[in-house]
């Protein structure tokens, strides 16, 4: 079984903003592949069903962005996966609004939730779609810019960032995170 989780915050106060872009990929994910996200457990929202004919668990973390890793370990241990098969999905400001990186591993980059996942699987070799967000004004607040709402201007590139996630994740699961790399990867 796949894991695939979004990053963000819990909260009415965050839906929209740039931390929660991977918590808006899952929704739309589980829209499509009619996966009822119903469960509430190990610190999270979770949602098992089929993309294609590969079994998944879409999973939002409720612990706040800094402590996403505390969901996924208890995810892993329970359903006894490897961490071959976790895809995460999440903002990156180095990105444009709306353009995708796909990596089959790396650092954190400065991103926490990313930080607290390598602390808590002991690797950094985990499969990721980074969806870009656009990077902070000059003497912006990084919590400020990534805990703000997209501008109205830029909705159009949101919706097209989280429709390509969504079609970049079948690509990862049936044909792997290479050949997702090749098709989706911000030129």
């Amino acid at each position: 079984m796949y894991i695939i989780a979004g990053l963000g915050n819990p909260g009415k106060q965050y839906e929209g903003t740039r931390h929660n872009i991977g918590f808006a990929v899952i929704d739309e994910l589980a829209d499509a592949y009619n996966i009822n996200m119903d469960m509430a457990k190990h610190k999270g929202i979770c949602g098992k069903g089929m993309i294609g004919s590969n079994k998944v668990l879409l999973v939002k973390p409720q612990t706040f962005m800094n402590n996403s890793g505390e969901c996924l370990r208890e995810v892993l241990d329970y359903y006894k996966e490897d961490v071959d098969n976790v895809l995460v999905i999440y903002d990156d400001i180095c990105l444009d609004v709306g353009r995708l990186r796909l990596r089959p591993k790396g650092s954190a980059g400065g991103h926490n939730g990313i930080k607290s996942i390598i602390a808590h699987l002991g690797t950094e070799e985990f499969s990721r779609i980074r969806v870009g967000v656009g990077d902070k004004p000059k003497n912006y607040d990084l919590a400020d810019w990534v805990l703000g709402h997209f501008p109205k201007e830029q909705l159009d590139d949101v919706r097209a960032g989280i429709d390509k996630a969504v079609k970049a994740v079948p690509v990862v699961l049936d044909r792997g995170i290479e050949e997702g790399m090749n098709e989706f990867n911000a030129k």
